[in-house]
């Protein structure tokens, strides 16, 4: 039987009232006296406003929150067992460890949300009617489901999703290392460059499927349910060793870092376009000015404090790179992914090549979706089409830059 058909077993809550619970809530989370944890099970919350809400450990068991303004609330821990959550806007909103079991996220907004360990397996609510004895209150549908949801950029580490239903449902970028989709249904879903690092997809259903991207390493997906050549842009694990002209990828940059440190005299400069660098070896601090490699790949490698001045890394796969401290200057960063990756405190301004005269950073076209500029030094840099959504830019410095008006 339907929520609607059943309204004697979802109670209505006034304004007044949720912002009672609410500020006792904030008590109880701080020790203070009159704190209560909130309980709104089986409420009618449709439509709520409880933005930015610190609602941690709370109760929603069973409650209707279709279209619920949620962006930026604490619900770590929350009980969201069976909860109707259909349009709900969860941006940013923090769901770690949260138990979703049989909740509808059905056309949700979770873009950028953390979801990390949360429950989305299969849930029923049971319930005493005063009338009628015992009954379920079912939403429309019984297992945790996604179906149409955004989660675009969500982190979904270790989440618990085997049998779940995310039929269409937007994963780009999103984090699903280590989740257990055994037996999930994800026709059409979108999963493009979505981090599926040692995820358990035995049995899941992907027809339809798009994982353009997708870094697939360890997980069990070649067992899934996938359309003919679905993995053919997807990442997969390194090779053991690249080879560069018959040389060790190793050996050329050694070689090339070399010629960096002794101006010349000794090594060689590198040319390593379209390399994998993921099995080079530690990259962090090393001096490696004026590398070419266009269309390589450094998917999640730490390059702290490394020194590329002058590289030209177009094309780049940089998703996840820890590049704090970095030496960036004069880069060319044409059509770069740099969706995650670490920049803090990177300096990505001009490089004097003589006096009056500078090579600028060129980040055209380059992917940095959720990457963390902060502090870092952007100086007459070119971001022109650059894309910056849910970047952090605390502290950046754009004096001068070339950037999109309008």
């Amino acid at each position: 039987m339907a929520v609607a058909s059943l309204p004697n077993l979802i109670t209505p809550i006034d304004a007044s009232m949720v912002r009672a619970m609410v500020t006792a809530h904030q008590r109880y989370i701080e020790g203070r006296p009159g704190g209560q944890r909130a309980n709104f099970s089986h409420k009618d919350l449709r439509n709520v406003a409880l933005e930015g809400m610190n609602l941690a450990d709370a109760i929603f068991s069973g409650a209707l929150m279709g279209g619920a303004l949620l962006a930026g609330a604490n619900l770590e821990r929350a009980s969201l067992y069976g909860v109707d959550l259909r349009n709900a806007d969860l941006r940013n909103a923090n769901l770690a460890r949260a138990d979703l079991r049989g909740a509808c996220l059905r056309g949700a907004n979770l873009a950028c949300a953390d979801l990390t360990a949360c429950d989305l397996r299969e849930g029923q609510i049971a319930l005493q009617d005063p009338k009628n004895g015992f009954r379920i209150l079912k939403h429309e549908k019984r297992a945790g489901e996604l179906s149409y949801a955004i989660l675009t950029g969500a982190t979904l580490a270790d989440a618990q999703m085997n049998g779940s239903l995310a039929a269409a449902a937007d994963f780009r970028d999103a984090i699903l290392t280590g989740a257990a989709l055994t037996g999930a249904k994800l026709m059409n879903a979108n999963l493009d460059g979505a981090d599926l690092t040692d995820t358990q997809m035995a049995q899941a259903d992907l027809s339809g499927a798009s994982l353009k991207g997708a870094c697939i390493v360890g997980s069990t997906i070649g067992s899934a349910n996938l359309d003919k050549g679905a993995l053919d842009d997807a990442m997969g694990a390194p090779p053991p060793m690249v080879f560069i002209d018959d040389t060790p990828l190793a050996d050329v940059l050694a070689a090339h870092e070399a010629w960096c440190i002794t101006h010349g005299v000794e090594g060689s400069p590198a040319k390593a376009a379209e390399s994998d660098f993921r099995g080079a070896g530690s990259l962090k601090g090393r001096k490696l000015t004026a590398l070419k490699a266009p269309r390589s790949i450094f998917y999640g490698l730490n390059l702290e404090g490394i020194q590329l001045q002058g590289a030209d890394l177009s094309g780049a796969d940089l998703r996840g790179a820890k590049l704090r401290g970095a030496d960036l200057r004069g880069v060319k960063l044409v059509d770069a992914l740099l969706v995650r990756a670490d920049l803090r405190g990177a300096k990505l301004g001009p490089l004097e090549i003589a006096e009056g005269r500078y090579v600028r950073t060129d980040l055209t076209r380059a992917a940095l979706r959720m990457a963390d500029l902060t502090g870092a030094d952007l100086r007459r840099a070119r971001l022109l089409e650059a894309d910056l959504e849910n970047a952090k830019l605390d502290g950046a410095n754009f004096q001068g830059a070339e950037r999109d008006t309008g």
